[in-house]
């Protein structure tokens, strides 16, 4: 997965980002958003990967990745997402838009701190940037039909009435997201990497002093924006928090209230936003988490390991963790009849322990 975070200047939002990826990026406000954006790739925590090193004791463990993009955004509301923050964003899965609750006095904040007012200026930012996607693909689609011919012809007179129609409604401040496409219709918009299309998770930034609160806010966010998953998250702290020992980090938490560490709960709420899993490859000595999205066939698993296996698929010899736990070896879940053969029509399940056979 890869995720973006955006958020207003002084919103924290990489803050948030040193503190999922325990990194130490410069936090102070980009004077520009044609800055180079902050990357940082964290491995997920995942139990299961531990388990099955007890069990199979290969000779590597391979834990699934998260990719966080932190943009630079601009405080000039004529600039907002411009061309190269766009740019990055549109290659992610989903974004994470960091909107202000803290009320630090050394922070200021021009007209206050309104997290809901910034989170409906982000989202008009989104908007904005997604009609000039629709501008530019609009042009490039008037350049293809000045030489076109039937049947590409119609393709391009048929995608030009949808792009028409969706910067239409963009223009009335209507996300893609909110626009009443048809399936085939949310595919092909799917393609052009709207903003506004992206799922989105809403972290609201507190304070240490707001953390007996979170849990209310969280709910008032869930009731303005029904359509969003939301967290509560004190940045700063979590920060802090990432520069100690995992041991030292649950005890603090615990000190604060804090039941979940902010990497691990903005990964879990990112997997159910997006609607993924992880299944675990066996191969040459080493187990390896995957995501994919719920309900991918199984040769398309297979490709995310490499296309050859997609394209030569065979079958998938598979058996379900809590499955291999309980019978203590393959040889034991085979004989219990928990291993399993399974075809081209096979679902991926989290958690699903699977060795692909394919030839090509």
């Amino acid at each position: 997965m890869e995720i973006g975070i955006i958020g207003l200047p002084k919103s924290g939002k990489t803050t948030l980002f040193n503190s999922l990826t325990r990194g130490k990026a410069e936090t102070r406000a980009f004077a520009a958003s044609g800055v180079e954006p902050n990357v940082g790739v964290v491995k997920v925590p995942d139990g299961r990967l531990e388990g099955l090193q007890t069990l199979l004791k290969p000779k590597r463990l391979v834990p699934a990745e998260v990719k966080y993009v932190d943009v630079a955004i601009s405080s000039d509301k004529r600039e907002g997402l411009s061309g190269p923050a766009r740019s990055h964003l549109t290659k992610t899965d989903a974004l994470i838009d960091v909107a202000r609750a803290f009320t630090e006095e050394a922070v200021l904040s021009s007209g206050g701190v309104d997290p809901w007012r910034d989170i409906g200026a982000m989202n008009a930012d989104l908007v904005l940037a997604d009609l000039a996607i629709a501008e530019h693909r609009l042009q490039r689609i008037g350049e293809s039909l000045k030489g076109g011919r039937s049947p590409e012809r119609e393709n391009l007179v048929k995608e030009q009435s949808l792009v028409e129609r969706i910067r239409s409604a963009l223009e009335n401040g209507v996300p893609v997201r909110s626009q009443s496409l048809s399936r085939d219709e949310a595919r092909m918009a799917e393609s052009y990497q709207f903003l506004s299309n992206k799922p989105l998770l809403i972290v609201l930034n507190i304070g240490e002093d707001q953390l007996p609160l979170g849990s209310a806010m969280e709910e008032e966010a869930k009731k303005r924006y029904p359509q969003f998953n939301v967290a509560a998250i004190c940045a700063k702290l979590e920060m802090e928090l990432a520069q100690l020992n995992d041991a030292e980090a649950v005890e603090f938490r615990s000190a604060m209230g804090v039941s979940e560490g902010a990497m691990q709960r903005i990964i879990r709420l990112s997997y159910e936003l997006l609607g993924m899993i992880s299944f675990f490859s066996i191969a040459s000595g080493e187990v390896r988490a995957w995501t994919v999205r719920r309900d991918t066939p199984a040769p398309r698993a297979a490709g995310r390991i490499h296309s050859d296996m997609e394209r030569g698929f065979i079958r998938a010899e598979v058996v379900a963790y809590g499955d291999l736990v309980k019978c203590g070896s393959l040889a034991e879940a085979k004989k219990h009849g928990r291993l399993r053969l399974e075809g081209k029509n096979y679902l991926v399940r989290d958690g699903d322990v699977v060795t692909f056979l394919f030839s090509v």
